[in-house]
């Protein structure tokens, strides 16, 4: 059954649990930042708590994001299996140290450590699918990695709401160091490779499919265009901008989500699960779809105007609806479509490098995160300011989708001229 299409089994699942577990640890602290419990222990309170409560996401995205230009290169030497297993030692122990914090400090210096050891995420994932799929197969094989980065919030939220409801919030980081001990590091040991040369069990057909390229993609190559660095190409300045437009959107959401639900909108932490849950399940959608359309249409710069149009009609919609649900799912909505343009964009960010530069090119895109760390600090200071409104945060997240979209209106005519250079043909590949 699997002959011929092992990549999927080696490569691709390990990834979609490393990003399943890796998420849930990222953004877990969404909801553990609303158990009163967590609060008090750690002295979060005052007339500056929400500030405070930014500040734990502003020092993990600014660790995560910086160390992502590190990693990039790191991983280019040294390879992504490796880089991956270090990296997953680092959360472990992150995730014990943030059970056993006494003190906002120390917290905080854990979520720091946090984000260094994640920022090879990216660079690693985009490592091992430049090196693992055919080019006709990026569209597929994110959206299998990016499946992970969103069903495990989707699964985790409800998780973590049970686990500190029946046990207690340190009980939640010592289940997520569990996972990754014991699932996370075993799969990268056990299964996965730097390349599929390295890989015993891979036979040499499907070795030379993945290696296949096909008449177009030899004709571009033949252009001096495409001989340039990554860096020299304006389309993948265009990426990383929309993609700092993206995690300052989608941190900002996603982060604040479930505490906008509850004090905002009155939901009680069942009701504000399950809308946390269905929105990181909306992202799911939008990542599997945009996989499909990429990979079809051919135009992901396309797509990704629309969506950050839509992000900016969903954000409006949910400040002036008055009914709590519609505003919570016009909410998550609006975070979905930005878990459609985050696929976009590593699509892109494949497409723009090489299998050597792949490394560093998912660093520059992974920096970006850092801007993440910059919405959820500004919406807490925005709302200790307004005195707990979230208003003129979610105002401030609609102008900023409009950047996104202005920023893809420039490389629409471009990718229209490529197609129509070089048509969408069908073609039947046996791997």
């Amino acid at each position: 059954m699997l002959n011929g299409q092992k990549r999927w089994l080696y490569i691709a699942v390990p990834i979609f649990f490393f990003w399943f577990f890796g998420q849930i640890d990222k953004v877990g602290i969404s909801i553990i930042q609303t158990d009163p419990e967590f609060l008090h222990a750690l002295g979060i309170t005052g007339a500056d708590k929400n500030a405070k409560i930014g500040l734990l996401s502003f020092v993990f995205t600014i660790a995560y994001g910086v160390s992502n230009l590190f990693w990039g290169f790191i991983i280019d030497k040294l390879g992504a299996r490796k880089t991956a297993i270090a990296g997953l030692f680092v959360w472990t122990i992150t995730m014990i140290m943030s059970g056993l914090a006494n003190s906002y400090e120390i917290f905080l210096i854990s979520r720091i450590i946090l984000g260094f050891g994640e920022g090879m995420m990216i660079p690693v994932s985009g490592k091992l699918i430049s090196n693992w799929f055919n080019k006709r197969e990026l569209g597929r094989a994110q959206a299998s990695w990016l499946t992970g980065n969103y069903l495990g919030p989707a699964m985790g939220a409800v998780v973590l709401v049970l686990v500190i409801s029946l046990l207690h919030w340190q009980a939640a980081f010592f289940m997520l160091a569990a996972f990754n001990l014991f699932i996370n590091i075993p799969m990268f040991v056990l299964m996965t490779r730097n390349t599929p040369e390295e890989h015993p069990r891979i036979s040499k057909d499907e070795l030379a499919f993945i290696r296949q390229t096909d008449d177009e993609i030899k004709e571009t190559a033949a252009h001096s265009e495409n001989k340039k660095s990554f860096a020299q190409d304006y389309r993948f300045w265009i990426v990383w901008f929309g993609m700092l437009v993206c995690s300052f959107l989608f941190f900002g959401i996603s982060i604040w989500l479930p505490t906008y639900l509850i004090e905002a909108k009155g939901f009680e932490k069942e009701g504000m699960s399950s809308i946390t849950s269905l929105s990181w399940l909306f992202a799911l959608g939008f990542v599997l779809a945009c996989g499909f359309l990429a990979d079809k249409t051919r135009r992901p710069s396309l797509m990704a105007t629309i969506l950050f149009s839509l992000t900016a009609v969903f954000l409006t919609v949910a400040v002036f609806i008055p009914n709590p649900i519609l505003a919570g799912l016009c909410m998550g909505l609006a975070m979905g479509c930005q878990g459609g343009v985050f696929h976009l964009s590593n699509m892109l960010m494949v497409k723009y490098s090489t299998p050597e530069t792949a490394g560093r090119a998912a660093g520059l895109i992974g920096f970006t995160n850092i801007m993440g760390g910059f919405s959820s600090y500004i919406m807490g200071w925005l709302r200790d300011l307004s005195g707990g409104d979230f208003s003129s945060s979610i105002a401030m997240l609609i102008f900023t989708a409009l950047f996104g979209l202005a920023a893809y209106l420039f490389s629409i005519k471009r990718e229209s001229a490529e197609l129509r250079l070089s048509p969408i043909h069908v073609q039947k590949i046996q791997a």
